[in-house]
């Protein structure tokens, strides 16, 4: 059993850490996960009790349940920007203050104006620091009540140390009032709160889009008479009405029209695809020229937009191998932040004798040192790239995929139906007697009556080549052999060699040696005879449009390629060859494919397996990144790291373009976030800000560097 979560209130990855570890404290819960750039707490076991859970995370100071993001972030603007008003102002009157004495020159309640200003300017700074930094104080006393130090901790002991030494004023005359700095911190933690909290919601648009997909209603036949139901009354085996222009609600199977789709929401590809009777369509994708009658065959959470969804979800939530080194180091980061500040005050106030400098220092290691690049350094970037990637056709099941195809050296493909098509297509067709479209066109119409899946190929080729079939007479299939029937009252036989001989007709000597060069490149040879022509046409599974170009692209970045296929040695290789793909293992059995790969991974190889997901299931699993091939909704999506909806490997160029892409953000993130916090800690330790405005400065800095990490990720939108 699995359920998902929403968590407000979150500051950084050490909050996301302090829940995963109390929740996993709780009787029956085997697996916690919490996606902090999601904001999402994924439970699994064997009981889960929602309302346990839901005191755990109050505890911590957190709640379940998402917040309305307009609301809040409405809310959160609003309080920004009083703060940062409120700041400005109390920081004008600290500069005035060293000018003039007091900056005020009226009177409160009958009390000096020096009074009367420092007043004002801890009543005015409640607001900032206590009204509506309220949230951040109490996180931050419940984290430190349950033992753990978020990023919360910091801020709320610089900030209260800030205006409790601001109220040490009113006893000593020659202390600075600290409101104005106190008031700042908040203020700058608070717009940072505000520009992340909207930065963030934008890396979750391609999901949010993705929901907005699905269709709302749906016309259905009931009784011959047409109703409309909202989509959650759907049912399976209901037929569905889709007129030009609107949504197909739900997966389904054509059962009578003809049209044009624009399945581009689920493969990436612009060009719209042909559907006839018989044909599946995926719902939310949208009916462009005829009006369809559908059969629903899958509803609710069955289909595919609800797998997708799903799946970047999971994809969004998910961890790569080097977002464990910054989860760690942000784990010990606050613990070993409170105690250097500490020792840095008591080695400013009892080494060196600066009472002040040393508050001054410590509260500025304090706000400078929070960690909350580091925590969105990885996830940020992780969530656009996926939800990049599902809008193009290409959906990462494991965060890891991401990290692991960028280091990829050595790809491994299955044969059929990744590389090609997976289904018999015509490759030749040769004629001794009459043309070559006259044999297409009397074998196509004695193949109309065939289920054969050479049949099917002929006559595919024939519709596509837009040619008219006649009606067949005493139409006969002959197990084995082939088809015959009557054409304008002549016998026609389309099949083996052995039925064109018992039906009486001479092969010449040019159409054996023709069906024998052929039959070498590893193709099916049918013969097409009747009283006035006599041919052959050849069939083979044939390449998919976009195998060489992607196979090109791969050789010429480096990878090395393999073709590994249970079809037969000289098929295999005859296709290689056309391809340009040098090392072909062929005959294998499912388990000799692992086989295969273990040897490459034991010579140092990082390899890529790309396949079907059913028959090369050991494969995948083994390789160290496996990529699925699938097509609509037929897609194995379970069985990749990362799944190619639309089965072309054209899209595995782009997932390898976007992988690398992301994770050279990532490193980037990293680099800045480590760097920023190496160069501010020692400045903030040894006094290079130990001036009143430190703190304001070092509430800056932090606010600039998470900023700077989330925009550096939505670069990845546009890759």
């Amino acid at each position: 059993m699995k359920k998902e979560f929403d968590i407000s209130g979150m500051s950084c990855i050490s909050c996301a850490k302090a829940i995963e570890k109390e929740v996993a404290k709780l009787d029956g819960i085997s697996s916690v996960k919490v996606n902090f750039a999601n904001e999402k707490l994924t439970v699994g076991g064997e009981s889960i009790s929602e309302r346990e859970i839901e005191k755990v995370v109050d505890d911590l100071g957190y709640s379940i349940g998402k917040k309305e993001d307009g609301d809040e972030i409405k809310k959160a603007k609003k309080g920004t920007f009083i703060s940062l008003g409120i700041a400005i102002f109390l920081m004008g009157l600290m500069g005035l203050r060293h000018f003039f004495e007091p900056a005020l020159g009226f009177s409160v309640l009958g009390l000096s104006p020096h009074y009367s200003q420092l007043i004002i300017e801890a009543l005015l700074a409640l607001l900032p620091v206590y009204y509506f930094g309220k949230e951040t104080h109490l996180s931050a006393f419940k984290s430190i009540k349950k033992g753990y130090a978020n990023m919360d901790v910091l801020i709320s002991i610089g900030d209260n140390a800030a205006y409790l030494f601001g109220l040490a004023a009113f006893f000593n005359p020659e202390l600075p009032a600290f409101f104005g700095v106190a008031s700042f911190i908040m203020a700058f933690h608070l717009l940072g709160r505000y520009l992340e909290a909207k930065a963030k919601g934008k890396t979750s648009q391609a999901l949010k889009s993705l929901l907005k997909l699905e269709a709302k209603t749906a016309n259905i036949l009931v009784d011959g008479e047409e109703k409309q139901v909202r989509i959650d009354e759907l049912k399976k085996g209901d037929i569905m009405i889709v007129r030009p222009g609107e949504k197909i609600p739900t997966d389904g199977e054509v059962v009578e029209g003809r049209t044009s789709v624009d399945e581009s929401m689920a493969t990436g590809e612009s060009v719209p695809a042909t559907k006839d009777i018989g044909d599946e369509v995926i719902g939310a994708t949208i009916n462009i020229e005829g009006v369809l009658k559908v059969r629903a065959t899958k509803i609710g959470k069955d289909t595919f937009l609800s797998q997708v969804i799903e799946l970047v979800k999971e994809a969004q939530g998910s961890e790569v191998p080097i977002q464990n080194l910054a989860d760690k180091v942000t784990s010990y980061f606050v613990p070993v932040v409170l105690a250097l500040s500490l020792v840095t005050f008591l080695a400013w106030w009892l080494v060196l004798g600066e009472l002040l400098l040393g508050i001054f220092a410590s509260m500025t290691v304090l706000v400078i040192a929070c960690p909350c690049a580091l925590g969105l350094a990885t996830p940020t970037a992780l969530t656009v790239a996926v939800g990049n990637g599902a809008k193009r056709g290409i959906l990462f099941r494991k965060g890891a995929a991401i990290e692991i195809i960028s280091k990829v050296d050595t790809v491994v493909f299955d044969k059929t139906g990744t590389i090609t098509e997976g289904a018999p297509g015509v490759t030749d067709i040769y004629s001794l007697k009459g043309d070559e479209g006259e044999i297409l066109r009397v074998a196509a119409s004695l193949e109309k009556g065939s289920e054969h899946p050479l049949g099917k190929a002929i006559l595919k080729k024939a519709k596509k080549e837009n040619i008219n079939l006649e009606e067949v007479s005493n139409f006969k299939a002959l197990f084995g052999e082939g088809v015959v029937g009557e054409l304008q009252g002549k016998e026609v036989v389309v099949g083996r060699i052995d039925l064109i001989k018992k039906k009486g007709f001479e092969l010449s000597e040019d159409l054996l040696s023709k069906k024998k060069d052929l039959e070498s490149e590893g193709k099916t040879v049918v013969i097409v005879g009747s009283e006035d022509l006599i041919g052959l046409i050849a069939l083979a599974d044939t390449i998919k449009n976009t195998s060489q170009k992607a196979i090109d692209d791969l050789h010429k970045r480096g990878y090395d390629l393999i073709m590994l296929t249970g079809d037969n040695e000289k098929t295999a290789k005859a296709l290689a060859d056309d391809l340009g793909i040098e090392r072909v293992i062929a005959e294998v059995y499912p388990d000799e494919k692992t086989k295969v790969i273990e040897d490459l991974q034991a010579k140092g190889k990082s390899v890529a397996m790309v396949g079907d997901g059913i028959n090369d299931a050991p494969a995948l699993t083994k390789s160290d990144v496996s990529v699925a091939i699938g097509t609509g909704t037929d897609i194995a999506i379970e069985s990749g790291d990362i799944t190619l909806i639309k089965g072309e490997l054209e899209k595995l160029i782009e997932a390898i373009d976007l992988s690398n892409k992301t994770f050279k953000v990532i490193k980037q993130n990293l680099f800045w976030a480590y760097l920023y916090n190496t160069l501010a800690i020692p400045a903030a330790v040894f006094g290079f800000l130990a001036t009143p405005l430190g703190p304001m400065v070092a509430a800056g800095a932090m606010t600039i560097s998470s900023l700077s990490v989330v925009l550096n990720s939505l670069r990845l939108k546009k890759v």
